[in-house]
């Protein structure tokens, strides 16, 4: 059996219809002034997710995103055939963890970054729960997409989370294992569904507890 122990979660869930633009007004004071006005939605709401914690460089974190700035890439094409230099620079600009990091010039030790669906979650929290930094920071994002959703190439809606994971179980408010089912692994198949990342994130901000079968075993997340 491997645990960690929760000492923080915050969770980003905006107006169904927010944008960028507004996003940037609402969260204006979260950011350095010369930072905020390319910083896409995903790196605004991770960093409203990580406000009031301070990372260190003996710090990990493990991203995950299915589909990252999907929309800041939507706006860009959009702009053709007078292609918009200012969209093009959002388009390619570092992802929504590193606009973070690089506006606190904050160093880390290591950076998982994750991107997938279907387990998406299970394969985060299995990185967080192997990293060996004695803290590591667990990120979840999305951004709405618009015309990309006809193609299922965008999240319907946008969202961010950060959890602190620690070895320490005093003062945790929450609490996730993974027993590993030996050496019989159940067939990915039959396997119960995982969460999804927007479950994940709703789990998190309702405190809700969570029991699955993955791939290869079976995880919990459960509060105190």
């Amino acid at each position: 059996m491997i645990e960690r122990f929760i000492h923080h979660v915050r969770v980003e869930r905006p107006a169904p219809t927010e944008t960028a633009i507004e996003a940037r007004e609402r969260l204006r004071d979260l950011f350095p002034r010369t930072a905020l006005r390319r910083m896409t939605h995903t790196g605004l709401l991770l960093g409203a997710a990580l406000e009031g914690l301070a990372l260190t460089p003996e710090d990990a974190v493990v991203y995950a995103t299915s589909y990252a700035e999907t929309r800041a890439l939507e706006e860009f094409l959009a702009s053709f055939p007078a292609a918009s230099p200012l969209l093009f620079q959002t388009s390619i600009h570092p992802g929504g963890v590193q606009q973070v990091l690089i506006g606190r010039q904050q160093p880390i030790a290591r950076l998982w970054p994750l991107a997938g669906r279907m387990r998406l979650v299970e394969q985060a929290l299995l990185t967080a729960l192997l990293e060996p930094a004695s803290r590591t920071l667990l990120l979840g994002v999305e951004e709405r997409g618009t015309w990309l959703l006809e193609h299922q190439m965008a999240s319907d809606r946008a969202f961010a989370f950060a959890v602190e994971v620690r070895r320490e179980a005093e003062g945790a408010v929450g609490r996730v294992v993974f027993k590993p089912c030996g050496n019989v692994s159940p067939i990915a198949e039959k396997a119960d569904a995982p969460p999804t990342l927007p479950g994940f994130a709703d789990a998190l901000a309702e405190r809700r507890a969570l029991e699955w079968v993955g791939v290869d075993g079976q995880w919990s997340l459960t509060w105190r």
